[in-house]
């Protein structure tokens, strides 16, 4: 009986069973095992096989990085280290960026109306800078701007949310939102990033942008960055936005609510025409939409007072959501704003990505930008005086003799637009291709562009071909000459310009491809 097999099973469990019962706490554990494997037995398969995997998982091997790195021995890794080529720090050049290198012009010593160029014995007309109103080389603006450089140095070399934001800066934002009609403003570092900051900061991801398809690279980065939900209407065309905007309230009258704009340019740097506020301002009420308008190319040039778009079409600034422009053209400082009511400005403080991470303004140029300001309030002679400037030019321009070579975009005489752009015309271009030739080429329409350019610069005006970004550009303009008229010029030196243009339009495009 001693060596029976069950007494000695029970004889044991027995004394584990006491000695289990002999730790503080078994019984409550022992009973709370019988509770649940009664009531719940998969519960406890569960509870086991965790405690299982738990205790396998810490007596196993502990992985370390590199453990399946082969071996290589001294003269294998020399040999790889002798066969491996580095990446070029700078990519290969096209023939293209060869030829827009070659071709760029060089201004030796300070920017003016009448700037040396190397290579160029006398100075040029200066056709190729946003200098409108020639403020580059006012007096007033120079000298207060090197008695703040004495002041308070070059430049604060710290974010505006830290340590970057000095007095100048608040008194730059104060002379906007006055200048402008709003409520207030702020003021970023660059005038670029300005509109592709401020638009992710107010559309995220889910939200939705209706966009015209005209807009500059800036504002299309702007829209990538924001990941929204987009939609393009056709440049300039209110009828095509009434119907994207109509199709857009027939697919999601059943959708949650979404924060939804209206993106466009006041004054279109990549065509040199104006948007019809009056209509966008109808559309933005009728379809319950916000306004983002950028108006870097029309500040300081457009209306009465060169306060921009809504200036020009007489309506209160308040009735844009947001206006956002460039510091750098026509006011000849830099960096860029946005104004708008308190709300959407202290938004920006902490979600402008901008302005938040970049260093501030430098406070000469801040006080470069106010005093531009100023002028312009002081003298609204001077924007008379460039819309004269620009009739002119374009009286010029509008000869019989150029009609059947270019188009002027815009052309259109009476048009306060101090820019336009000249592009060869299609069926020229289609005209001069050669018998074995089916089409003709962007690089071609530029070198034809090019030889433009030259011959204006032999004759006395700098003059440039429009810069893009071809492989980035949702949709890239076609090759242009761009004219920026300027009063630095006298009234007969403008004449004169657009005389010397016309001439180098006729000589060059006459002897294209003969």
């Amino acid at each position: 009986m001693a060596d029976d097999p069950n007494h000695v099973i029970n004889a044991t469990l027995g004394s584990v069973y006491k000695l289990i019962l002999a730790i503080p706490g078994s019984n409550i554990a022992l009973t709370y095992i019988k509770t649940a494997y009664q009531h719940d037995p998969f519960r406890i398969v569960l509870e086991l096989f965790l405690v299982f995997f738990a205790l396998k998982y810490m007596l196993s091997k502990k992985y370390k990085p590199h453990d399946n790195a082969v071996k290589l021995t001294e003269k294998e890794v020399d040999d790889l280290v002798e066969e491996w080529q580095p990446e070029p720090l700078v990519p290969t050049l096209s023939s293209f960026d060869k030829f827009n290198l070659k071709n760029s012009q060089q201004i030796n010593g300070p920017q003016s109306v009448k700037p040396k160029v190397a290579d160029h014995s006398k100075p040029l007309m200066n056709l190729a800078t946003t200098n409108y109103l020639n403020l580059v080389s006012s007096e007033q603006i120079r000298t207060k701007a090197i008695e703040t450089l004495k002041n308070y140095g070059v430049g604060s070399c710290g974010p505006p949310g830290f340590y970057g934001t000095i007095d100048v800066h608040m008194d730059l934002e104060h002379d906007i939102a006055q200048f402008l009609g709003t409520e207030q403003a702020i003021i970023y570092a660059q005038g670029f990033s300005t509109i592709s900051s401020v638009i992710p900061a107010f559309s995220k991801r889910g939200d939705l942008l209706v966009v015209d398809e005209g807009v500059n690279f800036a504002v299309q980065k702007g829209v990538q960055i924001s990941r929204s939900n987009v939609r393009w209407f056709k440049h300039n065309d209110m009828d095509d936005l009434e119907r994207v905007l109509e199709d857009i309230r027939t697919e999601d009258h059943r959708k949650r609510l979404t924060r939804r704009f209206i993106v466009t340019e006041g004054l279109f740097a990549n065509q040199g025409d104006i948007a019809p506020l009056d209509k966008l301002l109808d559309l933005k009420k009728k379809f319950k939409y916000r306004l983002i308008l950028d108006e870097s190319q029309s500040i300081g040039v457009l209306g009465s007072r060169g306060a921009g778009l809504t200036d020009l079409f007489n309506v209160p600034a308040t009735s844009v959501d947001m206006i956002v422009g460039s510091m750098a053209n026509a006011l000849c400082a830099s960096g860029g704003f946005c104004a708008g009511n308190e709300e959407v400005v202290d938004h920006q403080r902490l979600a402008g990505s901008a302005y938040c991470f970049s260093a501030s303004i430098p406070a000469m140029l801040a006080v470069s930008a106010s005093q531009a300001i100023s002028i312009i309030l002081n003298q609204p002679s001077l924007l008379a005086e460039l819309n004269d400037r620009a009739r002119s030019f374009r009286v010029v321009l509008a000869n019989k003799s150029l009609e059947p070579l270019v188009d002027i975009h815009v052309g259109d005489i009476e048009s306060p637009s101090p820019f336009f752009h000249i592009r060869a015309k299609l069926s020229f271009l289609r005209s001069r291709l050669r018998d074995y030739e089916t089409e003709f080429s962007r690089e071609d329409e530029e070198q034809l562009l090019q030889d433009v350019v030259d011959e204006c610069a032999y004759q006395g005006v700098l003059t440039t071909r429009a810069k893009y970004v071809y492989d980035q550009e949702r949709a890239c303009p076609r090759p242009s000459i761009k004219i920026h008229v300027t009063i630095g010029l006298s009234k007969k030196e403008n004449d004169k310009a657009a005389g010397i243009i016309k001439a180098a339009i006729i000589k060059s495009f006459n002897k294209w491809k003969k």
